[in-house]
């Protein structure tokens, strides 16, 4: 979706898909008909394959797990390639610090985090909380009513992170400070926006509660939660007491293997799912403080359809939002509206640019204000 979107801004000359499996590439080549793409066999846990990749490009866009992608951005710093991904490139902010220094002494600008959730959510709140004079707690509440005929334990994207974000403890912003919880603990209820409604949410790691607290000043407490299928919960709770989401490799056999990556190997490909995902996905991030002395809570959210999304792009919903959201980011780093060096968040960006850009896109971001 981010590639699809890319390669039709005028300002990009050439696109390379590079992925060690070229069948998604290619459907999307055969399917868009644009002469800017190619497909190109990449192992993007090689840094020399990286390295000769990034030769000559001027940014990289990695869409991989977040921990395979330290190794593209160090090959960005190396090369000197600006450098966008969709979620953190690091596990704390005293990493991400650390490499925001290097990032700006090697010259380059690096985008990271810039997905639906992180990315969108984040200049969601960032925005929201610019149009209070005291902003206090922030909220992000992602939704999913998606289902899949035949299907009962899949995910709409990376099995590997859906799985570690599930069966690890999940950080909390509150009273000022950060603490964790239990994974998948202190189940809600939550109201989304029509068509979605009432679904079980549950607190999980996300960047989100890591960034807000850092670079939206004034919160005292923040938290991200996630709609998830009590049975997948349920599931997932097993798995980590049994161990299988582990990623120490353990021999089984003469064979090395990590417990995680035989769960996910289980589990269909995003790619695999696509068009058979029935139903909606929504983010909404709600930011209360003071306005005027007076308590409010800005809300804000954006939904796409599973159906319309793989009638627009072939992909699901979720696919679309973090695609677009990607996008958008790559776009306003081409287009010269972030010319800062550096490894940056999305709270660093103008979040009324980058969410003006949206509706372009097919999504409409919505708004209320409610008073207290």
């Amino acid at each position: 979706m981010c590639a699809e979107q890319l390669a039709n801004n005028p300002k990009v000359d050439e696109l390379v898909l590079a992925d060690m499996r070229l069948d998604a590439a290619r459907a999307m080549m055969s399917r868009v008909k644009c002469d800017k793409m190619s497909a190109k066999k990449v192992d993007g846990t090689s840094g020399n394959d990286v390295k000769r990749l990034l030769k000559g490009a001027d940014v990289v866009v990695s869409s991989m797990p977040w921990g395979m992608n330290g190794l593209v951005l160090r090959k960005a710093m190396e090369s000197g390639t600006d450098y966008v991904d969709f979620c953190m490139v690091v596990e704390s902010m005293e990493e991400y610090w650390k490499l925001a220094k290097q990032c700006e002494r090697s010259g380059i600008t690096a985008l990271t985090a810039m997905g639906e959730d992180p990315g969108i959510s984040d200049s969601m709140a960032n925005y929201a909380a610019g149009k209070l004079d005291e902003p206090i707690e922030s909220r992000v509440m992602d939704g999913d009513s998606g289902v899949a005929e035949g299907m009962d334990f899949f995910s709409l994207w990376c099995p590997q992170d859906l799985l570690e974000e599930t069966t690890v403890p999940a950080a909390v912003f509150r009273n000022g400070k950060m603490t964790f919880v239990p994974p998948l603990h202190e189940k809600e209820m939550y109201e989304f926006p029509p068509p979605l409604g009432l679904l079980p949410v549950y607190k999980t790691n996300h960047e989100e509660t890591y960034l807000m607290p850092e670079f939206i000043k004034g919160l005292k407490n923040a938290d991200f939660r996630i709609a998830i299928d009590d049975e997948f919960a349920h599931a997932a709770k097993t798995l980590r007491k049994i161990g299988m989401h582990g990623l120490k490799p353990l021999t089984v056999k003469d064979v090395k293997v990590r417990p995680l990556d035989v769960v996910c190997a289980l589990m269909p490909r995003p790619v695999e799912t696509a068009g058979k995902v029935k139903g909606f996905a929504c983010i909404v991030v709600e930011v209360t403080g003071l306005k005027n002395g007076k308590k409010k809570t800005i809300k804000m959210w954006t939904i796409m359809s599973h159906e319309k999304a793989y009638r627009q792009c072939k992909t699901n919903a979720t696919g679309y939002l973090v695609g677009v959201g990607g996008a958008v980011a790559t776009e306003m780093l081409i287009e010269g509206d972030v010319k800062r060096k550096g490894l940056l968040v999305p709270e660093q960006l103008d979040s009324e640019k980058l969410l003006s850009r949206l509706p372009a896109k097919g999504l409409k971001v919505e708004e209320e204000i409610i008073s207290h």
